[in-house]
């Protein structure tokens, strides 16, 4: 076993400010609470604050929440705040669009909202909320930790230290970068977001905690995360690994635990640099002050009654192949967060559909050689893969290429630069590269792997709709784009949302489904993946687990009114045939 101390609050010398960062889903709320919980609990005054759009911060505490502090009754000194990162952004969005309502055509105003609509825009809403929080003199002297649940992304903060981000260059731009427009009207604010990067860099007042499991996924975006916001001098770090299991004792808690550990040991070199503490895998959910509490300390296997799961009316994932099948689907897409398992899924749905006699072409980002290990050449199936460092590189040179040619200073061209890095960019890159293929491909089924967000398809569609010298959009869109775009909403399309059986994944998942329906699509199955409680394990911890999974697969199946794909957990990558007989 890799050896980790368990976080002890004892150990550390922590900071006024304490930011918590992580991919979604790897426990970043529970641990932000049990930290506030431990540190109010020993009598220090502590204020969390959550800016993330999936917290379950309300119900953890089981009270309402707002954006102001409220104290929590059964903990004394501790007091919570929740802001909601939509509602800042619908504010803030109004705030830059206000003016212009009246003066420029509603085709405009239209293209406008959405390309403040993206996650960029959330992210700099959030951080102007949340930077009162750091600058009020009267919060720093009424708490003696403020606890952050989410800290801005690296791409986030070096725009604010922009001084392009600064300028009219924002309004008049039409170099064709990614989220334009994202600081319009916040000229005022600058000193504050001055002085809020200043703290979250001085290490004497601020403490970046990096929260992951013990999975690659995660690991590998705690060490993106560590790396970035290192660059920028928030260099007072430490790694946090919530969910390690401990105890193994039939075969399934075996494997798990190997996996877990081999994860652990071939973690990035840059994360084994930092102090690591392990929190480990408890059985009930994190919810409700007494858990809270027993986090960082205990463990409870006593199981709540949870609603029974229906199996009945739960689909396999060979009755999802027969659907698309008979519904002559000719465009699939796998869509969800990372670490879901959306490769694994698209390999299966191309290796059905090649079985029932289809020619498939099966694209992805993942590697070529690791597909290898999911399907083999002798399936019938052509594969594709989409190099996506390549993609975003060969993306960022047009564009910068076309600002120089215009005769933009350095300062702006280093704001462009910036701006390409950001998360939609990627996304769209990657887009293209998925259109070339599908356009070279009329005559077989493709299936994608790694799919654009609607709102990433409303800023695509909005190059054939508004006028050239108005809108703000993301550059050149290829001819093969625009034909696959009305093609994505017709009848021969399928979106399926991969998912798991937990809250954060579940409404990640649900604001992704309402992101595609703005851009017209529609997604009618979910893949449920990962479950525990098909797998019939006699392990304490995770039969516990098991069972608190009845209520978002019910929950799920509920939502897709009975089209939900049930999978249950496995240690490696499942292989050929064994995919459809999941």
């Amino acid at each position: 076993m890799l050896l980790m101390e368990p976080f002890a609050l004892s150990k550390l010398h922590l900071t006024q400010y304490l930011f918590f960062t992580g991919k979604g889903g790897v426990g970043k709320t529970s641990t932000a609470c049990a930290v506030a919980t431990s540190l109010a609990d020993s009598g220090k005054r502590v204020l969390l604050v959550s800016t993330d759009p999936a917290s379950n911060l309300q119900d953890v505490f089981a009270m309402e929440l707002h954006s102001k502090p409220t104290p929590i009754t059964e903990v004394r000194g501790l007091s919570a705040a929740n802001l909601d990162p939509i509602e800042a952004a619908a504010e803030y969005r109004e705030s830059v669009i206000a003016p212009y309502r009246g003066v420029l055509p509603d085709a405009a105003i239209a293209n406008m909202e959405e390309q403040l609509s993206g996650s960029c825009t959330i992210e700099i809403a959030t951080f102007n909320a949340f930077a009162n929080f750091i600058t009020d003199e009267a919060i720093q002297k009424s708490y003696d930790h403020i606890i952050f649940d989410t800290a801005p992304t690296g791409h986030t903060l070096r725009i604010l230290q922009l001084p392009s981000a600064w300028s009219n260059f924002i309004n008049e731009s039409t170099h064709g970068a990614s989220c334009l427009g994202q600081l319009s009207g916040l000229e005022e604010k600058k000193a504050v977001y001055k002085t809020a990067v200043d703290t979250l860099a001085d290490g004497g007042k601020t403490m970046l905690l990096l929260v992951t499991r013990p999975e690659t996924a995660p690991l590998q975006e705690a060490n993106r995360a560590s790396c970035e916001l290192r660059e920028l001098g928030i260099q007072n770090q430490l790694l946090i690994v919530n969910g390690v299991l401990m105890q193994h004792d039939d075969a399934l808690s075996s494997e798990l635990y190997r996996k877990q550990q081999a994860a652990l040991a071939d973690m990035p070199a840059e994360l084994k640099k930092l102090t690591q503490y392990a929190v480990p895998l408890r059985a009930y959910p994190i919810t409700g002050i007494a858990n809270i509490r027993a986090m960082l300390t205990e463990d409870c296997f006593e199981q709540q009654q949870q609603a029974e799961i229906d199996r009945t009316k739960l689909h396999r994932l060979n009755d999802l192949v027969n659907t698309l099948d008979a519904e002559n689907k000719k465009v699939i897409f796998t869509m969800g967060k990372g670490g879901v398992g959306k490769t694994t899924i698209a390999a299966a749905i191309a290796l059905g559909l090649a079985k029932r006699g289809k020619k498939v072409h099966l694209t992805t980002t993942d590697p070529a050689a690791h597909l290898k290990f999911v399907l083999s050449e002798q399936d019938g199936i052509t594969m594709s893969h989409i190099d996506e460092a390549a993609e975003l590189k060969k993306y960022q040179e047009e564009v910068l290429s076309k600002a120089r040619q215009n005769g933009l200073s350095g300062e702006d061209i280093a704001y462009i630069e910036e701006d390409l890095r950001s998360p939609c960019t990627q996304e769209i890159a990657v887009f293209r590269a998925f259109a070339e293929v599908v356009e070279k491909a009329d005559d077989e089924i493709i299936v994608i792997d790694t799919a654009p967000t609607g709102h990433t398809l409303l800023l695509l569609e909005s190059t054939e709709n508004y006028d050239r010298e108005i809108r703000r959009t993301k550059g050149e869109t290829p001819e093969s784009v625009k034909h696959l775009l009305p093609r994505l909403k017709g009848k021969e399309t399928e979106v399926i949302i991969v998912t798991l059986p937990e809250a954060t994944p579940v409404y990640e998942a649900m604001r992704l489904e309402d992101d595609l329906k703005r851009a017209g699509l529609s997604a009618n199955w979910w893949v449920i993946n990962q479950s525990f409680a098909l797998t019939g394990s006699s392990n304490r911890t995770l039969a516990v687990k098991a069972n608190n999974e009845a209520e978002w697969i019910n929950k799920v199946d509920q939502h897709t009114h009975g089209k939900t794909v049930l999978l249950p957990w496995h240690p490696e990558k499942v292989k050929g045939d064994k995919l459809l007989s999941l």
